[in-house]
This record gives structure tokens, sequence and C-alpha cells, in this order.
């Protein structure tokens, strides 16, 4: 088999983009959304494999600015859109994209780069490890109370239409971002992605509706949301299903949630993307009767050790030396020194001094958002210890206040 990979050429997107909607199962996007996808585009970190004539792989990234730790926005590669055709499978064409992607990844100075597995089993051999989680909620409206906090009465709440709605969930987006890890901040386009409603992705329910929470007159935060109509011998049984809940503090984020849970004719309210520590469960009255699941989400992967370990802060003082291995960028392999004070400095270079720990690029990259223990990889037997308390006393220092997040899938 002869195959060319190369980057995409703008004008060959559509024959690109046919490839990726094959791979996962031959669904159309509606042409809303594949607008979209082709406006967000960027054609010089997309390429393809053709075989021939005909485009057997697909892969592309993001210029992301993604925040850790201690608030900074750290340049990431938001790896995206990659398939192989099933025509074309074991035949190694994955692993070529991954490289040549890294390669690229290292040479424009981002220490990082993320993805969305569609299978989680496929990216641990490219050096990624699973960083973040989120929660999937299906709340008994009938059966649960919520219990707000002091001042939820003050908020008001309205309906608004889509292009108010833009501007309005984009600045209290865009204040949120610093404060959770493994939240992208948004570049031109993309406040368009989480409004983009195609009734073919609505399954039965209706068109979005957003509502604004407000505090004398300043948007605090808001909710998207479907309601799908349901009803039964004893009565209506409609389901909400949420798409999106911000919020820039508990009064207003407790509003909202009390809006979904009082809307008429519903039972249900379906959540299926919040973080793990989400606010909401400590509202609910009755936990269980929220049916409450977690799955993976961000994965990341650690492209230069250094830079990407300095970049974040750290909730205690540390100094650790790891020997890292990394088979597919050898050049992060090797003892790294990393040294961080309270006041948030952090350094991490080469070192020949003997290591303290030893793992693999990959639980550097669970951990490296602050929601994965290094404690608990270590139990795995994935993190070895020669240095009798390193492992408790960066695995501390590593964890973040909240729980890493992505707010939207890419």
């Amino acid at each position: 088999m002869t195959t060319e990979l190369r980057v995409l050429r703008p004008s060959e997107w559509n024959e690109w983009f046919e490839c990726l909607e094959l791979a996962f199962g031959g669904v159309a996007d509606s042409p809303e959304q594949r607008e979209l996808e082709q406006a967000l585009t960027e054609h010089e970190r997309s390429v393809g494999i053709w075989d021939g004539t005909d485009v057997v792989a697909t892969s592309g990234a993001f210029s992301f600015r993604l925040a850790v730790p201690g608030g900074a926005l750290v340049p990431a590669a938001g790896v995206t859109m990659v398939s192989v055709a099933a025509t074309h499978r074991r035949r190694g064409l994955l692993t070529s994209m991954m490289r040549r992607q890294l390669d690229d990844v290292r040479a424009l100075g981002e220490p990082i780069a993320v993805l969305t597995a569609s299978e989680p089993a496929i990216y641990g051999r490219y050096g990624y490890g699973a960083a973040t989680r989120q929660m999937s909620l299906a709340i008994d409206t009938d059966r649960v109370r919520l219990t707000v906090p002091e001042g939820t009465d003050e908020i008001r709440l309205r309906y608004a239409k889509k292009d108010e709605a833009v501007a309005a969930c984009e600045g209290v987006y865009a204040r949120l971002v610093p404060g959770r890890p493994g939240t992208p901040a948004h570049g031109p386009g993309w406040e368009r992605k989480s409004l983009t409603d195609p009734a073919s992705s609505r399954q039965g329910g209706s068109a979005l509706q957003c509502v604004l929470a407000e505090r004398d007159g300043e948007v605090v935060g808001y909710t998207t949301y479907h309601i799908k109509p349901d009803w039964e011998m004893s009565g209506p049984k409609g389901r909400i299903a949420v798409s999106d809940l911000a919020a820039l503090d508990p009064a207003a984020y407790a509003a909202l949630w009390r809006f979904l849970f009082g809307i008429d004719l519903t039972s249900t309210v379906e959540a299926r993307n919040r973080p793990v520590d989400d606010a909401v469960l400590h509202l609910v009255s009755d936990v269980r009767r929220c049916e409450v699941r977690i799955r993976d989400s961000l994965h990341v992967r650690l492209v230069d050790v250094g830079a990407a370990l300095e970049a974040r802060s750290y909730r205690a003082p540390v100094d650790v030396v790891f020997e890292v291995e990394d088979a597919f960028c050898p050049w992060n392999a090797g003892r790294w020194r990393l040294t961080a004070d309270a006041k948030g400095g952090a350094s991490c270079k080469r070192t020949d001094d003997a290591a303290d720990l030893a793992l693999s690029v990959r639980e550097l990259g669970s951990a490296y958002l602050g929601g994965e223990s290094l404690g608990a990889l270590a139990l795995a037997g994935r993190v070895r210890e020669f240095r009798a308390g390193a492992v408790a006393e960066v695995s501390s220092a590593f964890l973040s206040d909240v729980a890493p997040w992505l707010p939207q899938g890419f």
C-alpha cells in the first residue's frame, strides 16, 4: 500500500470531513454543524492520509489556551477529528499521524496536548493520561428537593433569545475559565459551539432554550436546555436535558437549578456533563435519587515535561526528582527536578540527581490538572517510590482545590 500523509488543503475539506463522518458511523452532521466545524478547522494544523485519491485517515488540532492549577492559561493543542477508515485499520496510520502531530506541537512550543477519546484505551500508548472526569445526573424532581443559600430569591431569571444569549453566556464563561483547571478559553467562533442546535441532535426534544440569571441588571449566570415532553396514564413525565449551567456565585447557581426543578410537566432533570464536585450535590435532599455516574473526559499529554510542570502552581512546596519514561517522545525521557514554593513559582529542569519517583509521561498527564492522585496511581503500581514519603509529598502538592473539568467537547 502506498499512502501519503500531508497537510489538509482548504479545497479538500469536504472529502476529509466525510472520511471522519464515515468512521464515526456515517451519520451526516446538519448543515449548521458542518458549517461551524469547517469555520473552526485550522487547516495548517489538520492532516490527512490519502490512498491514491481517497482520504483514509484524518486528524487535526485546535490552538487552545487551557486553564491549569493556579489560574494560568497554558498553550495547548486540542487534538480533534481523528479517524481511520475501517478499510485501512491496523496499518500504522494512526501512529504515523500521532507522530507527525506531536512533533508539530513541540515545534510550535505548546507544552501540552489534550483530547477527548471515543475509546480511552487507544491513546495511552501515545502518552495521554485521563486527567479529568465528568459526572452525569438524572434527578427525580418529584422526590428530590433543593435547599438553597441566602440571596437566591434576589436573583431575577428571564428567557433570552439566541443572539442575546451568545454574548451573555460568553461573558460568564470567560470569567469562570481561570478558576477551573481543564477549561479552555474560547477563541473566535467558539462562542457558537454550545448554542448550535440542529433539530437532528434534539432526540425528540424542544429547541434549545436559554435562561439568564441577573442581579441588579448584570448577568451572573445562565442555563441552556431542551425539554422532551412525555406522558403516562398517571400524568406528565417530561424530561429536561441540561446542556450547560454556569454562575458566578452560589445564589445564582442555586436559582438556576431551582428553576429547572420547577418547570411544569416535567419530573426528571438530566445533565450529562458536570464537574465531579458540582455544588448541586450539596443542594439536593437525596443524592441517591440523582443517579450519579462518572466517566473519563479530558486526556492530557505532556509534550514538554519541563515547560508543562513549570506552567502550573502547586498546593504546597515541593522538591522532587522524577525519572520519566516516554518512549513515544524520547526528548522527555530521563530525570527532572521539580521545585515549587508556596508563592506559586515553579522550576523543572534536567538533573543527574537520584530519582525520588519513577513514572511514565502518561501518569504525569493524568495528574497534571490536579484531579487524579499520584498516590492512587502509586497504589496501582504505576508510580514507583525510591525516597520514603515522596509519593505523599508530591501527590498533595499536585492536587487542585477544585476538580478539573472540561465543560464542552471539541
